[in-house]
């Protein structure tokens, strides 16, 4: 048995190799794109052999899946660490503005959720949709907290303002900011607005709800960054 091969042994020293591996896939993904990267090309910039490469991920499809679901997954922690901070982070228009920010400060994280075919190649043909189905599940199981605590619009269906929030939530996204919102911080504050306005009811939330909400969000979230970590081979941080 080789050296190289014993270190892999270490969890610790295995987790440090898979990051290096996966910083660099993002760094050349975002430059290059998804059909100009090459295993060859992530082991040099790991500086790592291309060997090793392929003992954490067996093929470049799952290396790169697991790029992206690292991105998505770096945007949720930071909602969770932004509920812990200050628990009305919870309602769904600070929700909205902290998940946006964390999406639109992470320009490769940006492409992918808009589906950017140069960035994504055949990927972008080929959706997963059990972990699709796993965060849109998720994403429900929060809006029916909502809407259980009263800080949901009741002339709506739980459904209908899901739908309608993600609809907001991407047009956002995909649209260019113009003066005076051509600016991140500008996008969210107005998309903060709009959200309150048009999803959130108009009876303020208590102080114990909304801690309550907050803890139980937490838990979702926290519970969907594990699944994901293991199913795509994500060291924790």
């Amino acid at each position: 048995m080789s050296a190289s091969t014993e270190r892999l042994r270490d969890p610790r020293q295995r987790a440090e190799r898979a990051t290096r591996i996966l910083d660099a896939a993002a760094d050349l993904l975002l430059r290059h794109g998804y059909r100009r990267v090459t295993i060859d090309d992530v082991a040099a910039g790991a500086g790592i052999g291309k060997g090793t490469v392929y003992l954490h991920w067996k093929a470049r499809e799952q290396l790169f899946s697991a790029v992206f679901a690292r991105e998505v997954l770096y945007a949720v922690d930071e909602l969770c660490q932004a509920l812990r901070q200050d628990p009305r982070t919870c309602l769904l228009h600070r929700f909205a503005r902290t998940y946006f920010l964390a999406i639109v400060n992470r320009p490769l994280l940006r492409r992918f959720l808009l589906g950017d075919p140069d960035l994504l190649g055949k990927l972008s043909s080929a959706p997963d949709t059990t972990r699709d189905e796993r965060h849109s599940s998720v994403m429900h199981g929060y809006f029916q907290m909502l809407g259980r605590h009263g800080l949901l619009r009741d002339d709506l269906s739980v459904e209908e303002v899901g739908f309608a929030y993600q609809a907001t939530f991407e047009g956002f996204l995909r649209a260019e900011g113009v003066p005076p919102v051509d600016g991140p911080e500008q996008r969210a504050d107005l998309l903060a607005r709009t959200v309150q306005r048009a999803f959130e009811s108009e009876s303020p939330a208590a102080d114990a709800a909304v801690g309550d909400l907050a803890d139980a969000t937490v838990a979702l979230l926290g519970e969907l960054i594990d699944v994901d970590r293991a199913e795509f081979g994500i060291p924790a941080t």
